[in-house]
Order: structure tokens, then C-alpha cells, then sequence
């Protein structure tokens, strides 16, 4: 792997909106037509966001072969082409904490013939290619709670008219999951200098040129 320093431009990003599974899967099929053999992305966000729910849009419109899932325990799969299109190399390097192990996996071999496909890849696969999408998928959580707090001497049942401090609803911060997700794309580097990313917003809602 090259250790030289890099200073990739980086191109304008776009922000969308999914409101289930399937939506983040259909905008990994949108995804997927903008990629070629030779292309890096890194999916971020935090544990069951659904950046392998983005890659099995993915792996899904480049025609490979096996169900994408998460790699964790395997670091990475390929997915060959049945379609003659480029494999798909999915990496999960969630338990990689460092540049050897990465150098382990041998990617740079493979780079130019595959889209390979890092999950929790920041600050760790960066120096494969100076061109790269950088994906965030973003998670909501926590919902409003539909009673008011009871000061705690209130009588079981009762409900105080006056709510919160605020009269305010109180907001519930335990794991909702709602199926809405925001996502971000950065492109990185001269390959997507002069690449469209609208596309990718379909009939989703989007933000082209969200600050990132």
C-alpha cells in the first residue's frame, strides 16, 4: 500500500433521505451505476445504521453473485460478477485498528478489478486511492413519548395537565428505529471531479450541495 501523502479534491456532496430499507437499498442500485472497476467506498455510521443494507443495493445492480451481509467475522468477501461486470469486494474493517492489517488484506491487488466496498473504513483505508466516495449513513434515534413525565408522588394513572417544565412532550431517547435514514455522499479525488451525483437522489429528497 502507498504511504505517500494525498491531497484529493474533493467535489461538491449531496444529501438524501430514506425512509425504509427499501429506499436505502433502491439508492445503493442507483449507486452502483455510477460505479466501475477501480472505485473505493467507505460506508460510515454507527452500528446498525444500514450501510450493509446500502450495500446490498449494490451488490444487487452490479450482478454478483451471493447475498451481500455483513462481513465482521470474515473482514472481506468478494462477490463475483455473473452479470461481466466488475466484482464487488465487501470489507468490514470494524475490527482493523491498524495500517498492517489493512496491508494483510492484500486490497491493492485487486483494486483495479473490483468496486471494492469498505464499511467503518474511515481513517483506516484511506491511502488505497486518492479517488473514493465517502458515505455516511445517519441514524435517528430516540421518538417523542406520547405521555407527560408524573412527578413522582403523583397517584398511579393520574396525568399532570402540565407536563415537562416546558409543557413540552418528553422526548424518549431508548433505540426507536423508524426506518429513516440520512445520507451523505462525498466524492473525493479527480475520478468524480466531473461526476452528476442528482442522480442518486431519484424521488428521494435530497440536498445537492449540502454542507457536509
Amino acid at each position: 500500500m502507498s504511504t505517500a501523502p494525498h491531497t484529493p479534491q474533493t467535489a461538491p456532496g449531496i444529501t438524501i433521505a430514506t425512509g425504509n430499507a427499501d429506499e436505502t437499498r433502491a439508492l445503493g442500485a442507483r449507486l452502483a451505476r455510477l460505479l466501475r472497476a477501480g472505485d473505493l467506498v467507505m460506508l460510515s455510521g454507527g452500528l446498525g445504521a444500514g450501510k450493509t443494507t446500502l450495500a446490498q443495493g449494490v451488490g444487487a445492480a452490479l450482478g454478483v453473485r451471493g447475498r451481500v451481509s455483513s462481513p465482521t467475522f470474515i473482514i472481506a468477501r468478494v462477490h463475483p460478477s455473473v452479470s461481466g461486470g466488475p466484482d464487488l469486494i465487501h470489507v468490514d474493517a470494524y475490527r482493523i485498528a491498524s495500517l498492517e492489517e489493512i496491508d494483510a488484506l492484500d486490497l491493492d491487488s485487486s483494486l483495479d478489478r473490483a468496486v471494492t466496498l469498505v464499511e467503518w473504513g474511515e481513517e483506516k483505508v484511506e491511502a488505497l486511492s486518492p479517488d473514493r466516495l465517502e458515505i455516511q449513513v445517519l441514524r435517528p434515534h430516540g421518538a417523542v413519548r406520547a405521555g407527560r413525565p408524573q412527578p413522582d408522588d403523583a397517584p398511579a394513572g393520574a396525568e399532570s395537565p402540565a407536563g415537562s417544565v416546558t409543557g413540552e412532550p418528553v422526548v424518549d431517547l431508548g433505540e426507536v428505529d423508524d426506518g429513516n435514514r440520512t445520507i451523505i455522499v462525498r466524492a473525493v479525488g479527480a475520478r468524480w471531479a466531473d461526476v452528476d451525483l442528482n442522480p442518486l437522489a431519484a424521488e428521494a429528497s435530497c440536498q445537492p450541495g449540502a454542507p457536509l
